[in-house]
């Protein structure tokens, strides 16, 4: 087999991501705290997620899909993996075979889990004020539940992330129906939930983009460390003389004789055309502005004051994420999943 090198990688930090996580730990107080590893681990690699998070401690663990819960297989021992999108018709055959539960999410998956669940444990979400999954309170407190052997009841709050009365709305709520609803556990707090304070801890917490080094809300701003570095290697650097213009629609005209590091990267490989005229990048400590386009799989940089820069050298992108959302207008979210396949993983 021909190994061949890839032109970006990116850096993922261990460290990082198991600090991110005992934070949160702690700010969940008695609740245990699980991880989200949706979206493949938010883009950084599920299995490796679950594997150091596993092995710092972490017990609970939250897909979306049934395939995304079969790519985990096997799982490390002693964990529990939910399965956030429920059980459709023809996901029956795996949530039979695959060490997961359901997270139910309306009457009808209740009524599939009954029939063909052969009484296996579950989980179930409850809406009270998303208006994305979840029965409706009055299905939870209508007999829909009734009997069922419930693990986790869930929530999901809207509007954790800003200082909105609908957070406590939403708490009040929940805990009306903790006292309707019997459950092993309850559950309704995302990494701007566990932000909020310990009354909306409950009894387990679901994280996510703070695992990853996203700023949920401004409590954690100096507690949550950046965990993926992108980098992009140098295809050629090229002098543009004064006056000429780089890129497509000549969107920057060289206001000197420059040096351009022309990199293998675009929007592709998820690095968009937003960032045009806001990214930048390093070399040894040392900053580049993106200039021009951003285009397909090309971005290009101004190394005129970087000295002895060439051909095959790493540039390092600025990807702080809570930073580079507020200049590119993508939620952190975006900036992370969105990384391409073509960025080789690389743990440390």
């Amino acid at each position: 087999m021909i190994v061949v090198p890839s032109p970006l990688r990116l850096r993922l930090s261990t460290e990082a991501l198991v600090a991110n996580w005992r934070w949160l730990a702690r700010q969940s107080g008695a609740a245990a705290c699980g991880a989200a590893l949706k979206a493949d681990g938010y883009g950084l690699g599920a299995g490796a997620v679950m594997r150091h998070l596993a092995a710092a401690g972490c017990r609970d663990f939250f897909v979306a899909t049934w395939a995304e819960a079969a790519a985990l297989m096997p799982l490390p021992p002693g964990v529990s993996l939910s399965v956030l999108h429920g059980v459709g018709e023809i996901d029956m055959v795996a949530a039979r075979l695959l060490p997961a539960r359901p997270v139910l999410n309306s009457v009808e998956q209740v009524r599939r889990w009954r029939a063909a669940g052969e009484g296996r444990p579950c989980d179930v979400m409850v809406d009270t004020g998303m208006n994305r999954l979840g029965l409706r309170v009055e299905e939870a407190l209508g007999g829909a539940l009734d009997g069922l052997p419930i693990e986790t009841l869930h929530s999901h709050l809207a509007s954790a992330d800003e200082d909105s009365e609908q957070n406590a709305q939403q708490l009040a709520a929940f805990r009306a129906l903790r006292e309707k609803v019997p459950a092993r556990r309850y559950s309704l707090a995302n990494s701007a939930g566990i932000c909020l304070g310990a009354d909306y801890a409950f009894d387990l917490t679901r994280p996510g983009i703070a695992l990853y080094g996203g700023i949920p809300r401004r409590e954690a701003a100096d507690h949550i460390h950046q965990v993926a570095c992108p980098e992009a290697r140098v295809l050629q650097v090229r002098t543009v003389p004064a006056g000429e213009t780089v890129g497509y629609g000549a969107a920057w005209t060289a206001p000197r004789d420059s040096r351009i590091a022309v990199v293998n990267l675009g929007y592709a490989d998820g690095y968009l055309r937003c960032h045009t005229g806001t990214g930048g990048a390093t070399w040894q400590g040392r900053a580049l502005p993106l200039v021009g386009r951003v285009s397909m799989d090309m971005t290009t940089f101004d190394a005129s004051d970087v000295e002895g820069l060439s051909e095959g050298d790493w540039l390092k992108l600025d990807y702080d994420l809570a930073r580079v959302s507020a200049r590119s207008g993508l939620s952190q979210y975006e900036l992370l999943t969105g990384l391409g396949s073509r960025f080789e993983r690389r743990w440390s």
